[in-house]
């Protein structure tokens, strides 16, 4: 099983959408706040912005994070604490705002987080979205020693938990904006 797809085929491609009693402005503030993310992410504890003017394009936010033994507990997934560094890739106040994880070398790779934002009756709809193309250094070195069905157990139970981790992480900035 190879460990890149074409760009018609992405690796994970989620998208899921909720309705917020909020507008698209007032969402935005909240998303792009990544210093903010433990409050609705399941595993960003939150962080800091290391260089760039926070929040735009080219900005880059080191993120804490958090994940348990029990995710995908088969596979050779980074557990407990770790960092990761995330340029912003898209920043447009009240429309979207998204980042890319960077490599050890500083690169943006095909994986990129995006919350979008559209007006609707009442406040807006927020779209949560992920998307990653061709495998990142992560997947490649926890994949590096899997045999295709391995590979294939893999994809398939990482792409549950990120359904599950996008979901959970809607019904958390919902519950952010519209109690504040």
């Amino acid at each position: 099983m190879g460990e890149t797809n074409t760009k018609s085929a992405p690796l994970f491609h989620v998208r899921t959408e909720v309705r917020v009693s909020a507008t698209p402005e007032e969402v935005y503030a909240v998303v792009s706040d990544m210093a903010r993310a433990s409050e609705w992410s399941v595993e960003c504890l939150g962080g800091r912005w290391v260089s760039g003017e926070p929040a735009t394009v080219g900005a880059v936010f080191r993120g804490d994070n958090r994940r348990g033994p029990d995710v995908v507990s088969w596979a050779p997934v980074v557990r407990g604490d770790w960092t990761t560094d995330s340029e912003v890739v898209a920043a447009e106040p009240g429309r979207v705002f998204g980042w890319a994880i960077r490599s050890k070398a500083g690169q943006a790779q095909d994986s990129v987080w995006t919350f979008e934002m559209a007006p609707a009756a009442g406040g807006c709809v927020l779209t949560h979205h992920f998307r990653m193309g061709e495998a990142t250094e992560g997947i490649r070195g926890i994949t590096a020693d899997m045999s295709d069905d391995e590979k294939r157990r893999f994809f398939s139970e990482w792409g549950a938990k990120l359904e599950q981790d996008i979901a959970a992480t809607l019904v958390r900035v919902k519950e952010v904006v519209e109690t504040n």
